[in-house]
């Protein structure tokens, strides 16, 4: 069964048990801080999972495009990528454990509406419980009840069956579908070990996770339940695709094969796990191309640098003269689903061979910073080499076997590690108190950056756009377009017009309205974005004037939270304008009590 008709299917199975279909949300997160790309499809529906209304209703179902770098070092093996899309259905306070595990196993074993999987081959696992929720035994039985044998339910616990975005918002224990892709099958695994190394020799592979959202997080403990039971599933598209298609890796799916075989055309090395790499970083760098992003040295634009770095490094080992000859295969690939990809073809193209060209020169000069060391190379001297001037570990070494001096490669591990753990820290602090987790403080400075995104274009222009914001409870960062530093008097107006309008007591009013409808009515929004048919609009307008329909300050797509008046803000205080990257000024503001 090719790709397209698995998605088509998924989507009509779930369309027929009334749910509404969703277009897949930007690879940018909209209003959320607390990642760089969406990484699940239950991102862009926090707000409807913590109780607000859903313009189409309690049941939807789609297929979110994703992107995950976690298991980059992975890429390579049978299973994974970094991106992928993710079919999933919804309910918002609706259908439960029940209905969920049913249709689940209905459309993996339905030869009718699914996929028509063989049901003695799927194995399941449940949670197995711990201080906070119970044991999920309501789960365990809806599966005996639908005929899996008890020899293939295991419990496990929370590293592998719960689910949390974060430290912050809805989470739940979750029960998942694994499937035996050996040749005869693997029948009756003895116990809960022998299922796990069965799993870690990818001979079942996990194609479905069913989300059971009714517990809610605060500062990474469960603090209770939420106001309604929600049921968030996900299944790996590449992997369903795996299975049906009958091949060893995903990499031999329609999804990526078009890809290697243009990889196998132009190359004059061998190498199968370079090749997957190559193509599966090209795959994910034209999705965040396409999603307005562009090489950087920070945040999601480096992401994008690595993975074009590394293609580029192992491109080398097969020996590719010119990595964008591969787009082509990517674009035709996701032509229908994602015309996206084909409107951007030549920016995805231009951008890839500018970051190639680029990546060959820091080459050259870590290659000059590698000469001036003199014998065997310390694992701090690797690091730096790898973090100061770009110089791979793998063409370190090379390097090294050259001139017959040894690498200190656990100690270039230790140093990585740390800087990661840095890393980690560093970014846990940035984007804690983000969106989904709801406090008052977020809320406020939430608020006040749509006052300030439209003070900015009264001030300095309608050319000013987002470009990215972040959020904590105490402060928040703003990104916009514009080619040159603000003046101090230009700070000083913004923040003026800011607090008159705070002063001002103006209400904050939402309303749902079709996209187009919004953008007739000159709504702010991200250029970039990929919003649903279905928006929510939130307009500040001064009260006198409301019911009359008067002037409206403030009128910007988003989906929240905010407060009902802008007189709960305080006093509005830029703190700092500075450079972000070329063309966009980021500004950085706090609240005060008035």
């Amino acid at each position: 069964m090719k790709s397209t008709e698995i998605r088509q299917r998924f989507l009509d199975f779930f369309a027929d048990r009334n749910h509404a279909v969703l277009p897949s949300a930007s690879l940018v997160p909209e209003n959320d801080p607390s990642v760089l790309f969406t990484t699940a499809g239950m991102q862009p529906l926090v707000p409807y999972l913590l109780g607000q209304d859903h313009p189409k209703g309690r049941r939807v179902v789609n297929v979110q495009k994703c992107v995950r770098t976690q298991d980059i070092n992975e890429v390579g093996d049978a299973t994974h990528d970094t991106f992928f899309e993710m079919l999933g259905n919804w309910s918002f306070g609706d259908y439960f454990k029940k209905e969920a595990i049913g249709w689940s196993y209905k459309f993996l074993t339905s030869k009718e509406e699914g996929l028509g999987l063989d049901p003695d081959r799927l194995y399941i696992t449940c949670f197995a419980g711990n201080d906070d929720v119970p044991r999920d035994e309501e789960s365990a039985e809806i599966w005996r009840s639908l005929g899996i044998p008890e020899d293939r339910i295991f419990f496990l616990g929370a590293a592998d069956n719960w689910w949390s975005p974060g430290p912050d918002g809805p989470c739940g224990p979750d029960t998942e579908m694994f499937y035996d892709v050996t040749e005869d099958g693997l029948g009756e695994l003895a116990d809960l070990q022998t299922f796990k190394e069965a799993d870690g020799r990818q001979q079942i592979i996990e194609i479905w996770n069913d989300v059971f959202m009714e517990y809610e997080k605060a500062g990474g403990e469960v603090v209770g339940k939420l106001d309604q039971q929600n049921v968030d599933t996900g299944a790996g598209l590449e992997r369903l695709a795996m299975v049906m298609q009958g091949v060893p890796s995903i990499f031999a799916t329609d999804l990526f094969s078009p890809i290697i075989e243009k990889i196998d055309e132009l190359k004059t090395n061998a190498d199968q796990r370079a090749e997957r790499i190559v193509a599966d970083h090209l795959r994910t760098a034209a999705f965040i191309i396409a999603a307005g992003i562009k090489p950087d040295n920070t945040g999601r634009g480096y992401v994008l640098r690595r993975l074009i770095r590394q293609a580029v490094e192992y491109g080398d080992k097969l020996g590719l003269a010119d990595l964008t000859e591969i787009i082509p295969a990517i674009v035709e690939i996701y032509t229908d689903p994602y015309p996206e990809i084909v409107d951007n073809a030549r920016a995805i193209k231009e951008t890839i061979q500018a970051e190639e060209e680029n990546f060959r020169q820091t080459l050259a000069q870590g290659r000059e910073q590698f000469e001036k060391i003199s014998g065997d190379i310390s694992g701090q001297q690797a690091f730096d080499l790898y973090q100061t001037h770009g110089l791979p570990l793998e063409v370190t070494k090379q390097l090294a076997e050259e001139e017959g001096v040894a690498v200190d490669e656990p100690a270039f591990r230790a140093a990585m590690e740390e800087h990661k753990e840095e890393s980690r820290v560093g970014g846990a602090k940035q984007f804690a108190g983000g969106l989904a987790d709801g406090q008052e403080e977020t809320v406020r400075l939430h608020t006040a950056t749509h006052l300030l995104n439209q003070a900015l274009r009264d001030v300095l222009g309608e050319h000013v756009t987002q470009e990215g914001s972040n959020i904590t409870t105490e402060r928040l960062r703003f990104d916009f377009a514009h080619d040159k530093a603000m003046t101090k008097e230009e700070i000083a107006e913004v923040e003026r017009i800011v607090n008159e309008k705070i002063s001002a007591a103006l209400e904050v009013k939402c309303e749902e309205m079709p996209l187009d409808e919004a953008k007739t009515a000159e709504a702010i929004h991200l250029s970039q974005a990929n919003y649903p048919d279905e928006v929510t609009v939130y307009e500040m307008t001064h009260p006198e004037d409301h019911e009359r329909g008067g002037v409206i300050y403030s009128r910007e797509i988003c989906m929240g939270p905010h407060v009902e008046n802008t007189v709960e803000l305080g006093h509005f205080k830029i703190t700092k304008e500075s450079s972000s990257s070329a063309g966009v000024r980021r500004i950085k503001a706090v609240l005060k009590s008035s």
